[in-house]
């Protein structure tokens, strides 16, 4: 199957760590919000739901309760659709990241290095990378690996090379991010060029942060990737208009599908792609 016949994996990143009122009305805070709001991402085409969870006070925390009612809802309410969780450092410290990996969700995001955010650090020590790459072929949790920066990519090749992570890695290119790597036109192609030579068999997938998303979404579904989409990651349509809901910025994705001719996949095909089934 060549590269744009394959159906596009759309995942939708349905909350972050922002507060809602500084942010976009329609940003899922509760538990209830995010499964209602996962469930219509769902029906518009997104086949991973890659998940935060929050305090009363909108706070991101890493509590394994919290995690755990959001699995039970998005188990019941969408079906068969991937539950990826976030290990990411806004919502915790240390090994605390990983609290929610006894839940066996179906995947996890695992940053495998440290960048610069827009005002700190997003630090990544390899002991905690590799602890947290343990506890995911511990439980069964296929890593989602976030490349923000190139050495990333070598950094997910050589793990999965001796070892730390089990499965074939599904890598995904994180572009716009303040201080850390634009979203850059060449240094994309490169790091398409570099998954196919450093991991043929991996899948790949994109994120664009605020007004990069609709750009990168289109980059990646043009050359036969994976999307990412979601208020995490950016809270608009254009510079005039806040996104209504996660299901518009889904929507925005299976149009690019249709333009380019790509088929969207279904959570069938979507776990079989990702070795899921």
């Amino acid at each position: 199957m060549s590269d744009l016949n394959k159906p596009c994996i759309i995942c939708v990143a349905i909350t972050g760590s922002l507060p809602r009122k500084a942010n976009n009305p329609a940003v899922p805070i509760t538990i209830t919000e995010q499964v209602e709001s996962t469930h219509a991402a769902f029906e518009a085409g997104a086949s991973i739901v890659h998940a935060h969870v929050r305090n009363d006070d909108e706070t991101p925390t890493s509590d394994p309760d919290k995690f755990a009612k959001l699995q039970e809802g998005l188990l019941k309410h969408c079906p068969g659709m991937i539950i990826q969780f976030s290990t990411g450092g806004r919502s915790g410290a240390g090994k605390e990241r990983g609290a929610m990996l006894s839940l066996k969700p179906d995947m996890a995001s695992l940053s495998v290095g440290s960048n610069n955010f827009p005002t700190r650090i997003y630090e990544n020590a390899p002991d905690l990378v590799d602890w947290l790459a343990r506890e995911m072929i511990t439980h069964n949790v296929k890593p989602e690996i976030e490349a923000f920066d190139l050495s990333h990519i070598h950094q997910a090749a050589l793990m999965h090379k001796d070892g730390r992570i089990k499965d074939t890695p599904y890598i995904q290119f994180v572009m716009g991010v303040k201080n850390a790597m634009p979203a850059d036109k060449d240094v994309f192609d490169y790091y398409v060029k570099t998954v196919k030579r450093l991991s043929p068999n991996s899948q790949w997938c994109a994120a664009g942060i605020g007004p990069n998303q609709i750009i990168l979404n289109e980059w990646s579904v043009a050359a036969g990737g994976h999307a990412r989409t979601g208020l995490e990651d950016n809270v608009r349509i254009d510079k005039d208009t806040l996104a209504p809901s996660n299901a518009a910025l889904v929507k925005r994705v299976t149009d690019l599908c249709e333009k380019y001719e790509r088929p969207v996949a279904n959570w069938r095909e979507a776990r079989t792609m990702l070795g899921l089934d």
